[in-house]
């Protein structure tokens, strides 16, 4: 028998062994039961999408896998189950690693409270962030509200992000089976078609794969970063966001890695990816001292804005089909891989949001259920940037063409054929612009347009000055 209760380990976003301080405080109480909870009831409006529950089901696997299969799988309120758990196991301890979503630091804080009156010890951490949001602020007590102060006079003269922690040399697991676990198929992560095998197919997923992915990129791409990452046909781009997102990787890890690479590589590269590191910060910054982000314009002047009501156009937009190849591009690539190029990102949101008029949140949404790094405040943050409502944001008569857009960062088109292919026969300027190609070039590429590939939807012209108008109107 063993001489004490088993500590309870809660995994959350920090799939991971390694620079896990949660796990690091629970094996030197004693022993372990880790578990996770699948908590769609106080996620709510904000349960995962179904590409982030693809992920999740491959990585819980992992995590399991490298745990001896001794991970224990609960669904419902998180409350409920931990405080069946305390109560049945007689645990004393409990340690977990922070989330910074609004719902999430709510739920935590009544479960702090509820097992405090219980006198279990709880501890958290720390795992997700480089800096506790909650630490930085300006001279007068104020959070800050535009990155470059928050990042060179708030982050940069605290000090450092702290080294990794160490893989845990002894781990003592719980050998019994909770009561009330599941098994990781009875989560029912995976939708029913398998419209995910193809999206997963282009991963690979869990704490190795992430790690495999970090030195990759720190060996073979980091030294071009800044200038690469804005042509979306070259494999310039870390890609490791959902992994960051997951936990699989420690923005920690990520840190010091690209900080010991940078002497190496040379160039601007390392310190661009650090301050891309630094925007993934702000944006949880902004969630945590704002948490009305997701719903609410930052900036109340939007709120008198006249969206347009655009069910069609939005549908068109969705699946890749509005006629302009760059935003039909990037939609078809997140729809076939749960990810989307950055550069094309920006593109898509403009198009919505300043040529259709559509409300910033109707982005959002699709994003939420189709990136596989969907991530609260990175989505919230990025989508308001790009409307103009935003902390940071792009001003009123930034509005991307994406013809424009196209010829500079895929010159070749080559970006657009990986996702388009019906436009591979056409010279090279006409990809970008099919609608401008004589029909007798059309017919010679097997192109019609309106069957092998739609006409554009709207006239950028005219929408961009719809859009400049109304924009602004509201200044």
């Amino acid at each position: 028998m063993k001489s004490r209760p088993p500590s309870l380990l809660w995994f959350r976003q920090d799939l991971r062994l390694a620079d896990n301080p949660a796990l690091r405080a629970a094996v030197e109480a004693g022993f372990v039961l880790p578990i996770y909870i699948l908590d769609d009831v106080n996620a709510d409006a904000w349960k995962m999408g179904a590409a982030s529950r693809a992920w999740l089901q491959h990585s819980l696997a992992a995590l399991n896998q490298s745990l001896g299969g001794r991970l224990q799988f609960f669904r419902g309120d998180a409350r409920s189950v931990i405080a069946s758990l305390v109560e049945t196991l007689k645990i004393d301890a409990v340690f977990w690693n922070r989330c910074y979503e609004p719902w999430r630091i709510d739920r935590d804080a009544q479960i702090k409270a509820e097992l405090a009156s219980r006198d279990v010890e709880v501890r958290s951490f720390n795992a997700s962030l480089l800096w506790e949001p909650g630490t930085i602020r300006k001279k007068d007590g104020t959070p800050y509200r535009v990155f470059t102060p928050y990042y060179q006079k708030g982050c940069l003269l605290l000090a450092p992000p702290r080294q990794p922690l160490a893989q845990a040399e002894s781990l003592q697991l719980h050998d019994l089976e909770a009561p009330g676990s599941l098994s990781l198929q009875a989560l029912e992560l995976l939708p029913r078609h398998d419209w995910h095998r193809q999206l997963l197919a282009n991963w690979k997923i869990g704490e190795a794969a992430a790690q495999q992915k970090l030195e990759a990129f720190c060996t073979d791409t980091l030294g071009d970063y800044r200038r690469g990452r804005d042509f979306p046909a070259i494999d310039a781009t870390s890609r490791l966001s959902p992994h960051l997102h997951f936990g699989e990787l420690s923005p920690h890890q990520a840190w010091h890695r690209v900080e010991h690479a940078a002497m190496h590589v040379g160039g601007d590269g390392p310190a661009h990816f650090l301050r891309e590191l630094a925007w993934r910060e702000f944006s949880c910054y902004l969630l945590y001292h704002f948490p009305h982000l997701p719903e609410k314009n930052f900036n109340p002047r939007f709120d008198g804005f006249e969206w347009l009501q655009d069910d069609s156009g939005i549908l068109h937009w969705q699946k890749g089909n509005t006629g302009f190849p760059i935003v039909d591009a990037g939609l078809r690539e997140l729809w076939q891989t749960g990810y989307m190029h950055n550069r094309v990102r920006m593109i898509v949101a403009s198009f919505l949001i300043k040529n259709m008029l559509i409300h910033w949140r109707s982005g959002a949404d699709w994003f939420w259920d189709c990136l596989v790094d969907a991530d609260l405040a990175s989505n919230s943050a990025s989508w308001q940037w790009c409307a103009g409502s935003g902390a940071d944001a792009a001003p009123y008569f930034r509005i991307f063409n994406p013809v424009l857009q196209s010829e500079k960062f895929d010159p070749q088109g080559e970006y657009l054929i990986r996702y388009c292919p019906e436009l591979t026969a056409l010279p090279v300027r006409y990809r970008h612009k099919p609608w401008e190609a004589p029909p007798e070039m059309l017919q010679a590429a097997g192109v019609e347009l309106g069957v092998d590939y739609p006409r554009p939807i709207l006239d950028l012209k005219t929408t961009r000055e719809r859009a400049l108008a109304r924009f602004k109107a509201l200044s």
